[in-house]
């Protein structure tokens, strides 16, 4: 039997808000209905009132409730798998524009922060892909040339300048992504919350949508009334299937992360950290890490969990709390002392191809959409919810062209559950491998 573990049922990084607002009661039109009120459902929302178009945005339970409130806080300007695969499957030219598009979801969303005083404990200290064992590094090394060769603003630490860097031991090598840092996600999407009802935003929280129905103007169903309106926005990433839209698109990855009781000074100078990096490793299946502005350090991931028909698991996970725990543990061994305050966990919304899904459908081409983060979310849902607004007034982004393909969807089940098996069987066999290697070090 498993040893209990504290649990949080969202996240240490959420609160319900001081000012919840009411769910929907009663028949409604506006310009934009928004179903989501995440990070991207938020970031669209802004960007319309910004050019006077009215919208009203539909969330289930209170902003930031879902995965923008949940994730690990790594802002950050991953594409894909990573730059060899995207270079490998999209070619040159593509995987350059999508380099570029990740780049400026970085720059817009520090942008956002800045432009509406969001106090989140944003760091802009970069991120790292860490090896772990020395056959990491020539893998790390050649990643680091290919990002570079497509654009991107990265650069290949070898182990002599992780040292230098005051990096914890355990991380021998990596790839510095010199875009980005961390932050506070619950913070970050409070923020954007309260950007959007100062700007005239009409939020409905606690309000399901039932359905959404296709015409000349979209009709969003809730159970206390209807919202009417000439476009709508699907905003709901990895909770996308129960609209009953684009059911296939998105397939819901649960992940759990820890937060450790505040460090002391005493062993925050024995970790050392001093530029305060957010990590993540060079395994399959990636474990991150990071120090918060309040003195802990979080992470975790490295198990993934994905149940039959795309269904929303409860979160309370004893088998991934355990094996992220002894993650922990391996890689700082001076914080044997430090308890784990709290675990939790959210959902990531994976595509088939890893790429944000990103376009419009519906009879009349007034239905948006812009789902499917592959973990990275905090930067590139905020960017896609500024391009769906472009989109929505008629406008070209820059980038999204970037993002325009032949959508794949999953495979009916049960044949997503048996492939969603055998790859984390498959990845968690060669991680167990490397783990064996670095304990051997």
């Amino acid at each position: 039997m498993s040893k209990p573990y504290p649990f949080v049922e969202t996240s240490p990084w959420l609160s319900t808000p001081s000012d919840p607002q009411p769910a929907l009661d009663r028949d409604l039109a506006a310009d934009v209905v928004i179903i989501g009120g995440g990070y991207t459902g938020l970031s669209a929302a802004l960007s319309l009132r910004a050019a006077g178009v009215d919208v009203v945005v539909l969330e289930k339970d209170f902003s930031g409730s879902g995965a923008s409130g949940r994730n690990a806080g790594h802002l950050t300007p991953t594409i894909g798998k990573d730059l060899p695969t995207t270079l490998r499957i999209f070619g040159q030219k593509r995987a350059s524009a999508l380099v570029r598009f990740a780049d400026a979801a970085v720059e817009f969303t520090e942008e956002v922060i800045e432009k509406n005083q969001i106090d989140c404990d944003y760091v802009a200290s970069g991120n790292i892909v860490a090896g772990l064992h020395p056959k990491h590094a020539p893998t790390l090394e050649k990643a680091a040339q290919t990002a570079r060769g497509l654009g991107a603003e990265v650069r290949y630490l070898a182990p002599g300048e992780m040292r230098e860097r005051g990096l914890p031991p355990a991380f021998l090598c990596g790839v510095l992504e010199e875009r980005g840092g961390t932050l506070n996600p619950g913070r970050y999407v409070a923020g954007l919350r309260a950007a959007a009802m100062r700007a005239g935003v009409r939020l409905f929280e606690g309000t399901s949508v039932l359905g959404l129905d296709d015409g000349e103007k979209v009709t969003a169903r809730t159970p206390g009334g209807n919202v009417t309106a000439n476009h709508a926005v699907i905003a709901t990433n990895a909770y996308t299937k129960h609209l009953g839209r684009r059911k296939r698109d998105v397939a819901p990855l649960r992940v759990s992360l820890f937060e450790t009781e505040p460090l002391s000074e005493a062993q925050l100078d024995e970790l050392g950290w001093p530029g305060r990096e957010g990590i993540y490793t060079a395994h399959e299946a990636l474990e991150n890490f990071r120090l918060t502005a309040h003195g802990t350090l979080t992470g975790g991931s490295k198990v993934v969990r994905y149940r039959y028909g795309s269904a929303l698991p409860p979160g309370y996970d004893p088998g991934a709390f355990d094996a992220i725990e002894r993650a922990f543990r391996e890689r700082f061994p001076m914080l044997t002392d430090v308890k784990v305050a709290n675990f939790w966990g959210g959902w990531i919304g994976l595509t088939m191809d890893l790429l944000p899904q990103f376009g419009v459908e519906g009879s009349h081409h007034n239905v948006h959409f812009g789902i499917g983060f592959n973990g990275h979310g905090i930067a590139q849902a905020t960017q896609v919810g500024a391009m769906l607004a472009e989109q929505i007034l008629g406008n070209a982004h820059p980038h999204s062209r970037a993002l325009k393909r032949k959508l794949r969807s999953w495979p009916p089940e049960p044949l997503r559950w048996l492939g969603a098996q055998a790859i984390n069987r498959g990845l968690a066999i060669v991680d167990a491998r490397t783990d064996r290697q670095i304990r051997k070090l």
